[in-house]
């Protein structure tokens, strides 16, 4: 057996080298700092005890101590021994793995391998200030770069360890990661640091360029901020007392909500309500209440009203509660001073349920001072209080601008408070109002106007006719030769309200119910001078002067109002004018006169009524001559759509007159002129005149120029008309001639369709050649085989007929088509 050297082995170890591993002992003592030979070594060992195996490596590692393969499988090898052994049971064995990794670090110390194995393994063990010590280590050995390794188990031992501990290391850890700050903020919660959390989310929302990692938006960050403030301000104020004096005003919790209040408009209703809790929750009952009320009388929108009243109804009703339970529990003993504050609650309870109205509309108000709809309301919440009312009207006016009061009516806010004065008896009063009322620059004259009228009806309610017709004249009063416009916006209401046509509307009517007929006249003269009338006008005028038998003076109205305006308004004017003046019996060349001016520029579409009109004249008081002629230029004059039946209508005015052989040359330049829609009627009222008239042939012929325009399919009747026609006065040829044109009739059509089918087709888009044109020929083909269906059945039918026979000039066989 090869001798050992003594001087490198223990000579109490010699038992745990065996003859087979002599080879190797040789080997590494002939070059005990090489690596291979104890790697060689090492190997040969893997089916050791473990004892035996802990004894080459521990020489490994003395004789290549700054060797990291070795060291990390020595490692290796005693901390996999203790995986499955109790820490606290076998203290010695985990302290002799700890010595082992000590040793190795202190050759190894930038080997961040060797430190996570280490830290992992004295995290298994009960040594919390011999863990943090390491880490400590761990992080001042290794360079930053490699920090991110330690520190995530540094971060997991912390939250295990919690308490002081854990807050220490999170306070480094910010200074290598600052963006981490919102899991230090959930740690401090976790563990009941509310003061030290709050400091940090001031810092978050201090800092201006933060950006959160979990994606919250400042205004998250900042109500968080609030809700820890208000839930736990007892805590916190407790904690700063405990650290001293100075420490007092390093969280004003107030005046970090009002300036939330200040910055998010938005959400005041919920912030104000968190400052009333924070001061219930230190005690502040009166600073509560203080909050709620400045939060009510200030937010701007009542769903931020409603959150802030609600809160401050259930903390009164809270209070009361609570009195009220102490006086329960007394069993009827008497406490004056807590009786008397329980009745002082009870009565600001109900105030503040009776204020709820005016706040809301208080909002309303503050959102827009300039709405007049809810200065009316806040008017009608002081019921009868006659001094609030009062008081409300004069804060209304002085506020509202007028050019800016776009919901609701201005005059109407001057004329309530004329007529509160009014109602109490005070007409005195009620003028100054209405006097001071119509000097505002109202947002347009129409309001102006409004205002006039409403005082000069006050005036009538009280029966002061001379005021009103006063107020009335004083508001109409104007230039003699005005060119105002009346909606030029860059003129005051004043300067145009003399061409309001509502206000002279008033004028006129108030004048002609109390004043006499010239002055009512006067009034309408001035209404034409300022060139302000209205058809209605016109119209009441003409009937007053008619009422008063001044009848040349009412036609010379409409004659003036039909100088005023053009059609349509015109023709209306023209038709009163003709009827009542041909209801007075003028002169008929007068009257012709003024049918002719009337028809002189009248449109078509307007023509149809005033012809008839004059032709009715002519008739009754003229020459039937004379009559016709206007009805014959009336075909000519009428509209498209009106001109069919003038045709009619003078066809049966012509044979009323002159006889059925008359209306011939009418009935065939009104084929000739009116389109065939109204040719296939008029033919077969042409055709029965014929016939009445014997005029078989020329019947026949009528019903033959017809047919061209009636498709056997779409307008049976023309047909059924002809054959009946050809049963009481035809033959058999001429039946037959009757059939041959249905059938060419209705192979044109059929064609007419085919044609347009494949005008379709032409005209499709490409890409819907593969399947569109083809529906369009099948559907236009359609028609076709119907139509020859039809032809089919009219060839039977024919030669029904024909085997049928004639008699007497009568088909003997009828038929239905």
């Amino acid at each position: 057996m090869p001798s050992i050297d003594h001087s490198s082995t223990n000579k109490l170890d010699l038992y745990l080298i065996s003859e087979a591993d002599i080879p190797y002992e040789q080997d590494v003592l002939r070059h005990p700092y090489t690596l291979a030979p104890w790697m060689r070594y090492i190997e040969h060992k893997l089916e050791s005890p473990i004892h035996e195996r802990v004894f080459v490596f521990e020489r490994a590692c003395r004789d290549l101590g700054r060797s990291y393969k070795v060291w990390k499988m020595y490692l290796d090898l005693r901390v996999k021994y203790l995986d499955e052994i109790n820490p606290a049971k076998y203290e010695d064995e985990f302290v002799k793995v700890n010595e082992c990794f000590e040793r190795a670090l202190m050759m190894l110390s930038k080997m961040p391998r060797l430190w996570i194995d280490y830290l992992q393994f004295l995290m298994k063990q009960c040594r919390v200030t011999e863990t943090r010590r390491a880490f400590d280590r761990a992080l001042r050995a290794l360079p930053i770069t490699q920090h991110d390794r330690i520190w995530p188990l540094y971060l997991g031992f912390a939250k295990s360890v919690k308490g002081p501990t854990a807050v220490c290391v999170y306070k480094r850890y910010l200074q290598y990661k600052p963006q981490d700050i919102e899991d230090y903020i959930d740690l401090l919660m976790s563990l009941d640091y509310h003061a030290e959390a709050a400091q940090q989310y001031i810092a978050i929302l201090n800092a201006p360029k933060f950006v959160s990692k979990n994606g919250k938006s400042q205004f998250q960050i900042w109500t968080e901020l609030t809700d820890l403030l208000v839930h736990y301000a007892r805590d916190i104020r407790d904690y700063l007392k405990r650290r001293g004096a100075k420490f007092l005003n390093a969280i004003d919790t107030e005046k970090i909500i009002r300036s939330g209040i200040d910055k998010f408009s938005d959400q005041r209703g919920k912030l104000w309500v968190n400052l009333a809790m924070y001061k219930i929750s230190i005690g502040d009952f009166e600073g509560s209440r203080d909050a709620f009320e400045e939060g009510v009388t200030t937010v701007m929108t009542v769903r931020d009203f409603t959150l802030i009243f609600d809160s401050y109804a259930e903390f009164e009703e809270s209070i009361i509660s609570s009195l009220m339970e102490e006086a329960a529990q007394r069993g009827g003993q008497s406490d004056d001073e807590k009786d008397a504050e329980l009745d002082i609650r009870m009565m600001k309870f109900e105030q503040l349920m009776d204020r709820r109205p005016f706040l809301v509309n208080d909002v309303l108000l503050r959102q827009n001072p300039h709405n007049v709809v809810e200065w009316e309301k806040r008017v009608g919440l002081w019921g009868n209080n006659a001094e609030q009312i009062v008081k409300t009207y004069t804060d209304a006016i002085a506020t509202i601008n007028p050019k800016k009061a776009a919901v609701g009516q201005l005059y109407k806010l001057w004329t309530n408070f004329a007529k509160f004065y009014e109602r109490a008896g005070d007409l005195r009063q009620a003028r100054i109002i209405f006097e001071r009322g119509v000097k505002v620059p109202f947002k347009s004259a129409n309001e102006l106007a409004d205002l006039y009228i409403e005082w000069a009806e006050m005036e009538l309610r009280n029966e002061n006719f001379d005021r009103a017709v006063d107020i009335m004249t004083k508001a109409t009063n104007g230039p003699q030769r005005s060119n105002i416009d009346f909606f030029d916006e860059n003129l005051s209401p004043q300067q145009r309200l003399h061409k309001s046509m509502k206000l002279w509307s008033f004028y006129v009517d108030l004048v002609e119910s109390v004043g006499t007929l010239d002055e009512t006249r006067k009034i309408y003269d001035r209404i034409f001078e300022l060139k302000i009338a209205t058809p209605l006008t016109i119209v009441n005028c003409a009937n007053l002067l008619e009422e008063n038998k001044y009848f040349e003076e009412s036609f010379k109205v409409y004659e003036r109002g039909v100088e005023l305006f053009s059609y349509p308004v015109a023709f209306e004017l023209w038709n009163l004018y003709l009827t009542k003046a041909m209801h007075r019996n003028l002169n008929v060349e007068r009257l012709r006169d003024l049918f002719e001016q009337a028809l002189d520029k009248c449109p078509p579409e307007f023509a149809k009524s005033l012809y008839l009109l004059y032709g009715e004249l002519e008739e009754t008081r003229g020459l039937a001559r004379n009559a016709m002629q206007v009805y014959d230029r009336a075909t000519r004059a009428v509209s498209e759509k009106d001109r069919a039946e003038i045709y009619r209508f003078f066809i049966k005015k012509t044979a009323a007159n002159y006889g059925l052989p008359a209306t011939r040359t009418i009935y065939e330049r009104a084929l000739e002129l009116l389109p065939d829609r109204d040719c296939r009627e008029l033919c077969i009222d042409f055709a029965e005149m014929e016939q009445k008239l014997g005029e078989i042939d020329r019947a026949r012929a009528v019903w033959v120029h017809g047919s061209q325009f009636a498709d056997p399919r779409i307008h049976p009747r023309y047909w059924e008309k002809w054959h009946e026609f050809e049963v009481l006065n035809g033959s058999e040829e001429t039946f037959k001639e009757m059939l041959r044109i249905k059938r060419s009739v209705q192979a044109q059509y059929n064609t007419d369709v085919n044609f347009i089918a494949s005008q379709t087709v032409a005209k499709s888009k490409p890409g819907e050649t593969a399947s569109q044109p083809t529906a369009v020929i099948e559907n236009s083909a359609a028609p076709s085989f119907e139509s020859s269906e039809v032809i089919r059945g009219t060839e039977n039918e024919e030669n029904d007929i024909l085997a049928g026979g004639f008699g007497d000039g009568e088909i003997v066989l009828d038929m239905d088509y």
